[in-house]
């Protein structure tokens, strides 16, 4: 095959480490500390003139904070220029109107990680059919679960190679992410069918309200107030990156098209009538000749459906608030 035939394709891969009990709190440590020098860097950066918030002010600040407290010294040293790094990154996405502002990280608002932007520091090794070894800095070689093949060893290359990695906890404990960066064939272009997708917060886990009513109060109120935070903080930026990735290394395309009106727009009749949207999920049209009921997410999926079809699709010059109604409330169009 050509080299003109290929494509760079950048994706991750998450498996399940397994850490010694001397060694989790280790990386809980880290995890904190990550997690403090996030917050002192914003605060850092709020508390300086706009002159002073430059990217090597910053620096020396991290690297100064580091010597102060000696709780941050057990965070690595590149894992804390990693944090600077997403930092400096998350104000370049605000300002070109791809995200909200950064905010400080609260404890038990935000998951455990760490980074490790050096894929060499990994050391990575198959050991077992089922399972491999990496290297994690200040804790060791750790094993982890073996599900897919990496470029590692005599596989790896310039092209084909493992870039980094971040720790990750959750309910299910802690997990590697790779960072793989891989030489691919570039798919033929993929003939299927296309669909529309709108960011529900009712439908993938709840309908009903959290809070009942006075008639049927609910139960575990605040466990379910804590639910819809965590689906509403999703990053769906990140979920319209993966999904752009996906679909073009299978030959697919993914189009934003501009989100305004497709929550209140019947998607049967196509007219926009006050109180049709009667709750968070269900939309019920108010035109006399129609009266056409259903989903409310699933009703703004088939308008942006229809939006990308008529070829309504929002454009780079479009401008700023268009890309960020399209990610705050309407992932694009896929096919």
């Amino acid at each position: 095959m050509s080299q003109g035939a290929l494509a760079k394709r950048q994706f991750g891969h998450r498996a399940r480490l397994v850490l010694s009990p001397a060694e989790v709190p280790v990386a809980e440590a880290q995890a904190h500390a990550a997690r403090t020098m996030w917050n002192l860097l914003h605060a850092w950066w709020q508390m300086m003139p706009k002159d002073k918030r430059t990217l090597a002010q910053a620096d020396d600040a991290v690297r100064q904070a580091r010597k102060d407290l000696d709780f941050l010294a057990v965070l690595p040293a590149q894992a804390a220029q990693a944090v600077l790094k997403t930092y400096v990154q998350a104000w370049k996405n605000c300002w070109q109107g791809r995200a909200d502002a950064p905010n400080f990280k609260g404890r038990f608002r935000s998951f455990m990680s760490v980074d490790i932007p050096q894929g060499r520091d990994l050391n990575i090794k198959r050991v077992h059919r089922r399972w491999g070894m990496v290297n994690l800095p200040r804790i060791g070689r750790i094993r982890f679960r073996w599900t897919k093949d990496l470029p590692i060893g005599k596989h790896a290359s310039t092209e084909n190679r493992i870039s980094g990695a971040r720790l990750i906890k959750n309910a299910l404990g802690w997990h590697i992410a790779f960072r793989v960066t891989t030489l691919e064939p570039k798919p033929e272009p993929h003939r299927g069918g296309e669909v529309g997708i709108d960011v529900g917060v009712t439908v993938p886990l709840a309908v009903k309200s959290a809070r009942g009513t006075v008639e049927e109060p609910a139960r575990n109120v605040a466990q379910k107030a804590g639910l819809n935070r965590s689906i509403a903080a999703e990053a769906w930026g990140r979920t319209v990156t993966m999904l752009t990735y996906k679909t073009a290394r299978y030959g697919g395309s993914l189009v934003k098209v501009p989100g305004p009106g497709t929550s209140q727009r019947c998607s049967a009749c196509g007219v926009t009538t006050a109180g049709s949207r009667e709750s968070q999920a269900v939309f019920v049209c108010k035109n006399p000749d129609c009266g056409w009921s259903g989903n409310a997410d699933h009703n703004a999926a088939r308008n942006i459906l229809h939006l990308y079809r008529i070829g309504l699709v929002a454009f780079p010059a479009a401008g700023r608030a268009v890309v960020r109604r399209a990610r705050r409330v309407k992932p694009p169009t896929v096919r």
